[in-house]
């Protein structure tokens, strides 16, 4: 099957589970927007995403788009150090059209895999997990808003959140406009709008999550008061 064998297949699975994600971190990001103003409407929503059928099907299908980004993103690595042979090892100028994000991809994805595992420990765990088993940690399953003050209340916590958006915004602004090739979007003035486009959406989209870490992080979240 030539999505899984050919090289420029491998790519279209790695663009289409990146914007897939996307779409899943714009959802969350909305979420979490929320408890910036409301804690009962934010609990209200973690309650209606619990341990039900359908928030755990949509949490394997994520799992699994996951999976199958990171999978592919080695493989595609692999095969491209594979290509270039003993030329990775030169000393050669680079090009200025090839960003920093670009060359650093695979770091940029480490890093971001290590922060999903921080978030999945830090809220997933203490709250879907903790409800399938019927157990409680902290807090209530279900109070995600007390679970935000208090990760947000610790320094170290914020500081490697602020360091995993960081690295999202490299890995997803580059990730962006590169799936938007890759499905076929190739001419110059399309090419060049999705860029912006994608730089824009990605920003906010950063920001957004920033504002939460932040407005928590210094008790100033209007759902505080």
């Amino acid at each position: 099957m030539w999505l899984i064998n050919s090289s420029i297949g491998r790519k279209v699975i790695m663009s289409v589970t990146g914007m897939a994600l996307i779409l899943f971190m714009t959802f969350h990001c909305c979420m979490n927007l929320v408890a910036l103003f409301s804690k009962d409407a934010y609990n209200m929503i973690c309650a209606l995403l619990g341990a039900n059928w359908y928030a755990v099907a949509a949490t394997v299908g994520l799992g699994a788009l996951a999976v199958c980004h990171i999978v592919y993103a080695f493989i595609l690595t692999a095969q491209n150090r594979r290509a270039r042979g003993d030329n990775r090892y030169a000393v050669t100028e680079k090009p200025a059209a090839v960003e920093w994000a670009s060359q650093n991809m695979l770091v940029l994805g480490l890093i971001v895999l290590l922060g999903l595992g921080l978030h999945l420990f830090n809220f997933w765990y203490n709250m879907m997990f903790a409800e399938l088993l019927h157990v409680k940690f902290m807090y209530e399953p279900a109070d995600g808003f007390a679970y935000i003050h208090h990760t947000f209340s610790n320094p170290m916590y914020v500081v490697l959140y602020i360091v995993w958006i960081c690295a999202l915004w490299f890995h997803l602004s580059h990730g962006f406009w590169s799936a938007m090739q890759t499905v076929g979007i190739n001419g110059k003035v399309w090419f060049n709008r999705w860029k912006t486009i994608g730089n824009i959406y990605v920003t906010l989209l950063m920001l957004g999550f920033l504002v939460v870490v932040l407005a928590f992080a210094f008790g100033c979240a209007p759902s505080l008061a």
